[in-house]
């Protein structure tokens, strides 16, 4: 099964997607696409589904960055990825072949670039981080 993704022309040049449930290798509750990393998934299927991921947008798996999402207006400066994972909803950075990820299931996943500075955010954006702010948080993370 090939992976279902949603791209938008205001994104380019940076590589993006808003990936489906499609293509993935998880079963039962987590089919297919899981990449959630504090999910109760098998841990080697989570690993496969965010090589897929990794693969498709041409970085290292290694590369894909992630935060434990608690529906917080915490926005981390990525440059490298981190464990445990960091407590928060949002993710900016400059550095090139990385890759911003938010997982989502009744949030909505934004995604911010500014090519003429080279920055990107990815932001997890459910009610309560949103009327406390964390897409303006991500804006003002980016420019500083």
């Amino acid at each position: 099964m090939l992976l279902k993704k949603i791209t938008s022309e205001h994104l380019v040049p940076f590589k993006h997607g808003f990936y489906t449930r499609g293509g993935g290798n998880s079963k039962g509750i987590y089919s297919s696409l899981n990449c959630g990393l504090n999910s109760f998934d098998k841990p080697e299927l989570i690993s496969k589904n965010r090589r897929l991921i990794a693969k498709d947008i041409k970085i290292r798996e290694e590369n894909l960055l992630s935060v434990s999402q608690i529906h917080s207006t915490t926005i981390i400066n990525a440059n490298a990825i981190a464990y445990p994972l960091p407590k928060a909803d949002g993710l900016v950075s400059r550095k090139a072949g990385l890759g911003l990820t938010i997982t989502s299931a009744d949030c909505q996943p934004v995604l911010f670039a500014d090519a003429n500075a080279g920055i990107i955010g990815a932001t997890h954006a459910g009610w309560r981080g949103t009327i406390n702010g964390i897409l303006e948080r991500t804006v003002c993370a980016m420019e500083e």
